[in-house]
């Protein structure tokens, strides 16, 4: 792990503008920033508790991170997948995730019933994560996300999987119940085999998500929402490379 650390340290300070004085907090080194950056991407732990485990204060704790996750996604963003990345040869799959917040209503998601940012996620058949789209406002549906990355521009949506929230895009997807009818034997057979395939996308989704500031109310401006996930999308990527 401290191996890990110091490689992330060494690309940090490749990416960081010259100038006079560091960035990160001086009385804690670059070390220790990102150090603190990582736990609490990782654990969304609260600032002055982190504050107190390296005996600095609040404010100097919420300096290292957000002057150290923006440099962070800086030196990973060749780790990251782009649309133009996917291969046109695979046949992915493909859901929405809400990363939630405490914000406006703009935000709302009455499927997930909070308010977050909605990002789109794509894994292969076999469960490797592939791509995950920048963030959305979490009160727009799957298909509204899916159009505005353009991950299907160049793609045959017939090679992509989804769920029902994708029906309407010329994707496989599950059978919706007609209005006031029920779905037959074959019909219910064909979804059972279409959501048997899409288990891997839930997983990678979890994985993904063992970033707590993922899974939990993220509580810094909304402002910094976005880069925040950034950073955690490049963080999440360069692990699975180097593991």
């Amino acid at each position: 792990m401290r191996d890990r650390i110091t490689d992330l340290c060494v690309r940090v300070r490749a990416v960081a503008p010259m100038s006079v004085a560091p960035l990160w907090p001086p009385c804690l080194g670059l070390f220790k920033s990102v150090v603190i950056t990582l736990t609490y991407l990782r654990r969304n732990r609260i600032q002055c508790e982190l504050a107190e485990t390296f005996g600095v204060s609040q404010s100097t704790v919420s300096r290292a991170i957000s002057r150290v996750g923006p440099l962070l996604s800086r030196a990973l963003e060749d780790f990251v997948p782009t649309v133009e990345d996917l291969d046109t040869r695979v046949q992915y799959i493909v859901d929405g995730t809400l990363l939630p917040c405490w914000s406006r209503r703009s935000l709302y998601s009455g499927k997930h019933k909070t308010t977050g940012m909605n990002v789109q996620v794509a894994c292969t058949l076999s469960g490797r994560l592939a791509w995950i789209s920048d963030p959305v406002d979490g009160g727009r549906h799957d298909t509204f996300c899916l159009k505005e990355s353009a991950a299907l521009t160049d793609h045959d949506p017939a090679n992509w999987i989804g769920d029902k929230g994708y029906v309407g895009n010329d994707m496989i997807t599950p059978i919706k119940k007609p209005a006031g009818g029920e779905l037959v034997e074959w019909q219910e057979r064909y979804n059972r085999q279409v959501n048997q395939v899409r288990y891997v996308i839930e997983q990678a989704i979890a994985h993904f998500k063992n970033w707590n500031i993922m899974h939990t109310d993220y509580r810094r401006p909304l402002r910094t929402f976005r880069q925040t996930i950034s950073t955690v999308v490049a963080l999440h990527f360069y692990q699975l490379t180097v593991e």
